[in-house]
């Protein structure tokens, strides 16, 4: 393979036999390298293919501007994300790297964002939030920086958006699926969902996961009955609307929804 342009000492876009423009890493690759050179396969970690040519724009763009040890770091938390998930979309490294770099930013200029997911995401994908712990630990023992865990939560949400399947038909279900629902919680509440609002993007993002899990049957681990007692108690129309959306999934798909999945689309329909 051929360098077509170097992106870091470690970063490289190459062409291959078929010409097809690839993203080539590893520690090394583009150092004291020239467009024409041929790419040393001994220093080659990781060979992207994105077949949607905006994505491999935004990864050229992206490692063009992130220092080698940050690109090292979010190499190793891919790394042990699919010793522990499986196989992962080439995707995810760029929305992890993107979001890893600015994290950091964000930290050494004193900026904290909040992470109005991170009980949620806690809750509903155990393993994803454990492996953003981890990576919390691997960015502050290479880079020596200690970031908020509300960032381990927003890692969680990239991996677990990045297990969706992505095959056409399962989307389309899903998708589907969602505009139900979402016509169910409009006619119910009696209102216009406000599409800018960022509660109703919040709502999106549990539906997209809400969906999936009823697809793919699964299913959330007993929760505390006191907490779905108080959040019952709290939001009783919200409550109302989450059970009418369990009716008709079970009418749908003969699914009872558990009460913690009741409880989290009780809270999302009481902020719209």
């Amino acid at each position: 393979m051929k360098i077509s342009k170097i992106l870091n000492n470690n970063a490289a876009l190459v062409l291959n036999e078929q010409h097809q423009e690839l993203v080539a890493m590893g520690r090394g690759v583009g150092f004291q390298k020239r467009p024409g050179d041929a790419l040393d396969p001994a220093l080659v970690e990781k060979i992207f293919a994105l077949q949607n040519h905006e994505l491999m724009s935004r990864l050229s763009e992206v490692l063009s501007g992130i220092p080698a040890e940050e690109m090292a770091v979010c190499n190793d938390i891919l790394k042990l994300a699919k010793k522990q998930l499986g196989r992962l979309p080439d995707e995810v490294y760029l929305a992890l790297l993107d979001h890893c770099h600015f994290a950091i930013e964000r930290q050494r200029q004193g900026i904290a964002l909040h992470n109005a997911l991170q009980w949620e995401m806690r809750r509903l994908y155990p393993t994803e939030f454990a492996l953003g712990l981890q990576a919390l630990e691997l960015i502050e023992q290479q880079l020596g920086l200690s970031l908020p865990e509300d960032e381990a939560g927003f890692i969680a949400w990239h991996l677990a958006n990045a297990q969706l399947n992505s095959e056409a038909s399962e989307m389309q279900a899903i998708n589907q699926l969602m505009r139900q629902i979402l016509r169910i919680v409009k006619d119910q509440q009696g209102l216009e969902l406000d599409e800018q609002a960022l509660n109703y993007h919040r709502f999106i993002a549990h539906l997209k996961f809400f969906a999936q899990r009823v697809l793919s049957q699964q299913q959330l681990q007993a929760g505390d009955p006191s907490l779905h007692a108080a959040v019952k108690a709290s939001y009783p129309r919200a409550w109302l609307n989450a059970e009418c959306v369990g009716g008709f999934i079970w009418e749908q798909y003969q699914r009872a929804l558990e009460p913690d999945e009741l409880m989290f689309l009780a809270i999302h329909i009481s902020r719209l």
